[in-house]
């Protein structure tokens, strides 16, 4: 399904500097979502949805030539009042008028309400960086936290199928999001995991 290139950045697994925390929410299986919702309260709020040429790497990850006109959905993802994921989601703008046109509906609704309603759609494995400027995630995280960043931040990515038709779902963790899982870990909360 997902084809990895010298030219590609992205890694089929996490550096091995990373904490065993880290490791476990890069490679998190199932609805982000529904992890964050075992944490504490949940909010998403969505910063933009627009059409765009797509960039190399993401038609890349599509199947599609650059320049082909995509569809974009981010968001923001907050646990208990404080922002911990950003997320950016993209299909051709053919297949957000089709088969994947429910993410134009969804509004302050997780993708995840979608994507795991229907058994038909499958999902590649996962692949992580840590993204840095000038990737379009990283600059989203810049925007949304409104301050500078001085340090590449985790994030991961894969690409879902639904009758030949691919979304790719990009997520980024924002470093209080590390704060939380770690704080909840050292009082002993069971379900950090």
């Amino acid at each position: 399904m997902q084809k990895f290139s010298h030219h590609n950045p992205w890694l089929p697994r996490p550096a091995p500097r990373l904490s065993p925390l880290q490791k476990h929410w890069m490679m998190r299986t199932g609805a982000l979502t529904q992890g964050l919702r075992l944490l504490g309260s949940v909010q998403l709020r969505v910063l933009a949805e627009y059409s765009i040429a797509l960039n190399h790497d993401e038609a890349h990850c599509l199947n599609l030539h650059r320049g082909t006109l995509g569809w974009v959905r981010e968001v923001a993802m907050s646990l208990n009042d404080q922002d911990c994921i950003v997320a950016r989601s993209v299909t051709s703008l053919v297949g957000a008028s089709g088969v994947w046109q429910g993410i134009r509906r969804l509004k302050a609704r997780p993708l995840a309400d979608l994507l795991y309603e229907d058994r038909t759609i499958r999902r590649s494995s996962f692949e992580v960086l840590s993204v840095r400027a000038p990737a379009a995630l990283f600059k989203l995280a810049q925007q949304h936290t409104n301050r500078h960043l001085n340090q590449s931040l985790c994030a991961r990515r894969s690409v879902f199928w639904r009758t030949q038709v691919p979304l790719l779902v990009s997520e980024c963790f924002l470093p209080d999001f590390w704060k939380i899982v770690q704080g909840q870990k050292a009082q002993g909360a069971s379900h950090w995991a």
